[in-house]
Parts: C-alpha cells; sequence; structure tokens
C-alpha cells in the first residue's frame, strides 16, 4: 500500500512539473511572438496551459 502511495505522489510531482513546463514554454512564446495572427494562437495556447483544454468556446470538447 505504501508503495502505491509513493508512486502515485511521483506522478502526481512529474504531471505538476510538466503542467509548469508548459505553462512557461506557452507564456515565453506568447511574449516573443509578433505576428498579430500567431499571437493571437500563442495566447490561446497560453490561456488553455492556464485553465486546460476545454477553456476556449471555439475548441473541440472531443
Amino acid at each position: 500500500m505504501s508503495r502505491a502511495l509513493v508512486v502515485l505522489a511521483e506522478r502526481g510531482l512529474r504531471a505538476e512539473a510538466e503542467a509548469r513546463q508548459q505553462l512557461k514554454t506557452s507564456y515565453d512564446c506568447f511574449l516573443a511572438e509578433n505576428d498579430p495572427a500567431r499571437k493571437n494562437e500563442a495566447g490561446q495556447d497560453l490561456i488553455r496551459a492556464i485553465f486546460g483544454k476545454g477553456s476556449i468556446a471555439e475548441d473541440s470538447v472531443f
């Protein structure tokens, strides 16, 4: 039982680190972009990184 809890905790830590890295990458991309169309796409990626994949109304849920 305790080994299972350790594995779950490790997975949670890994998932959190990956989410933070994705957020940082999306943020850096948004700030670096100068083209308005690409900046809009980068902004939507940043919104998804912050609020989740279903956060933009035009996105497909599937």
